[in-house]
């Protein structure tokens, strides 16, 4: 099976090459959640691709996403996935995770889910690194902001934070569901709302 991305939807194609048949994700038992996490990854893997090579940052999370997607969607399928990365273009071909001997067997036509230990919340590790990102956003904002407003004009420093914003955003968005990152993405995302309070009572 092979991941790709047509427009900005993800699709999943079968052996065939470029000439296969592609069928969209929500029609494969794989589950609700995985289909739309990688039609939301199609979406903002576009979006980086049409930005260039500036954006280096968001094309590592849009890689790392994508490596992540195929992994658990050769679990949920039981099959091997070939994945093509949309930014650098390198093939990676993903294999499902052994079966445990132990473990009864899959009912017929039910897709193999990857089983998962519950482990504690870290929250006091995972607030400390938010806190962290938060006020790392807020100080660089608020100090571009009042660098350019001083030197130049507001509205050149309500622009450059507009810029920063859109910037960034792609990769908050993708980052908030990765099992450590998150707490830096909450961070940074609540960096962003406190620095723009900022911005707006320094420019006016």
């Amino acid at each position: 099976m092979e991941l790709r991305i047509r427009g900005e939807r993800a699709v999943l194609a079968g052996p065939g090459g470029e000439h296969a048949r592609e069928v969209d994700p929500r029609r494969l038992a794989i589950g609700a959640d995985l289909a739309q996490a990688l039609h939301e990854w199609a979406r903002v893997a576009s979006a980086v691709s049409r930005t260039g090579p500036d954006a280096e940052v968001a094309g590592s999370v849009v890689s790392q996403r994508g490596r992540q997607l195929a992994g658990r969607l050769a679990a949920v399928m039981g099959t091997t996935v070939r994945f093509i990365d949309p930014v650098s273009g390198v093939e990676t071909v993903v294999e499902p995770p052994p079966r445990d001997p132990a473990s009864p067997p899959r009912p017929p036509g039910e897709p193999r889910l990857a089983r998962h230990r519950r482990e504690p919340t870290p929250w006091f590790t995972g607030l400390t690194v938010s806190a962290f990102a938060a006020v790392l956003v807020v100080v660089a904002m608020l100090a571009l902001t009042t660098t350019l407003a001083r030197e130049t004009s507001g509205w050149l420093a309500v622009l450059a934070a507009v810029v920063v914003t859109g910037g960034i955003t792609p990769s908050l968005w993708l980052g908030r569901s990765l099992p450590i990152l998150r707490w830096a993405v909450f961070g940074a995302a609540a960096g962003l709302v406190v620095a723009w309070a900022g911005v707006l009572a320094i420019v006016f």
